[in-house]
């Protein structure tokens, strides 16, 4: 901001204009330092009260040539204070106004409920995708600390119906009710279910006895922080090789491989080929690990396979060649 970087130069102009008029009066004058400390404040405060000693010719050539610079750069201190101060006002306001019209654009999106750590960490995997997501969060100070991201956020209660509806949840596809409270995260799937039977559904449970309510409540998935950490550090010391694995299919450890979910459509050239015919290790080299179906998993498919329009391809690569990948089964 360029009226905040002139507010700096002008205040530390204005320390150096004391400093200066202190040294002056001293040495000028004999004055004690915090007698020509308070000229110099009385002096650009243009407050006009009487001299603190009287002046010799050559203080009083001093006295105005203080005043001059000094006052000047008082006006123009407050001048810049009074930029500074619009040009945040209208930077906040144009930019919710702009946040607020690329979230009316928003359609397949994902809405983050709660922006803690938890938040924060599904945010970064939205973002390395990339997809698009909308943060709820009712602390503003929470949403100017990641503003810098450039994530879109709203400031809002998650569990009511006016902020999930500015959150676009009728054109959303998922949902990640992420607060620290569980009671919230009940109110946050109940309210969301109830506006969009569709949508999918994930809630974060503190509690063990919270996840049986929140299903009930409407979540498809419930997940617990503190029992993912606790089975992850168990794994790690008992199947360090097996956790790196997926270490590097997640791209946590710098390796260019990522594992990827990629929906097959009903216009793709896949649709209705086998594993081995569909081309897919011959042309990208990805590995498909799994086949999803509505009616369950197909670990570790074969060659004769046949992948089907509404087939979900579990697959792992190179991230260039899922994306290759993706575009084959698209539509045509």
């Amino acid at each position: 901001m360029t009226a905040l970087r002139n507010l700096k130069l002008i205040a530390a102009a204005l320390v150096l204009i004391v400093l200066v008029g202190m040294v002056g009066f001293h040495f000028i004058e004999g004055w004690p330092w915090f007698d020509g400390f308070y000229m110099t404040i009385t002096t650009l405060t243009t407050i006009g009260y009487m001299e603190t000693h009287p002046l010799s010719h050559a203080g009083r050539v001093f006295n105005s040539v203080l005043m001059l610079v000094g006052v000047g750069t008082v006006f123009l201190a407050i001048g810049s204070l009074t930029q500074a101060l619009l040009e945040f006002e209208l930077q906040s306001v144009f930019g919710r106004k702009r946040m607020e019209r690329e979230i009316s654009r928003l359609t397949g999106h994902y809405i983050i409920c709660g922006a803690g750590r938890v938040g924060r960490s599904v945010a970064r995997e939205f973002g390395r995708k990339p997809a698009p997501f909308v943060i709820v969060e009712n602390k503003r100070e929470k949403i100017d600390r990641y503003a810098s991201e450039g994530w879109l956020s709203l400031e809002g209660d998650a569990t009511q119906e006016r902020t999930l509806e500015e959150a676009g949840i009728a054109r959303a596809k998922g949902l990640v009710a992420a607060t620290t409270a569980d009671a919230t995260n009940i109110y946050i799937v109940l309210t969301a279910r109830a506006m969009n039977p569709n949508l999918k559904i994930i809630a974060r449970a503190s509690e063990d006895s919270a996840e049986k309510h929140l299903r009930t409540a409407g979540a498809d998935n419930v997940i617990s922080p503190y029992l993912f950490a606790g089975s992850r550090i168990a794994q790690t010391l008992m199947r360090p090789g097996v956790m790196n694995f997926f270490d590097a299919a997640h791209g946590h450890l710098g390796m260019d491989l990522e594992m990827d979910e990629i929906p097959v459509t009903s216009g793709s050239r896949l649709a209705g080929k086998t594993i081995a015919t569909s081309g897919i290790r011959q042309e990208t080299g990805v590995i498909v690990l799994a086949i999803h179906r509505k009616d369950g998993m197909r670990f570790n498919p074969t060659s004769d396979d046949v992948i089907q329009a509404g087939d979900s391809l579990i697959a792992m690569g190179d991230p260039e060649k899922l994306r290759i990948l993706e575009q084959a089964a698209a539509a045509k």
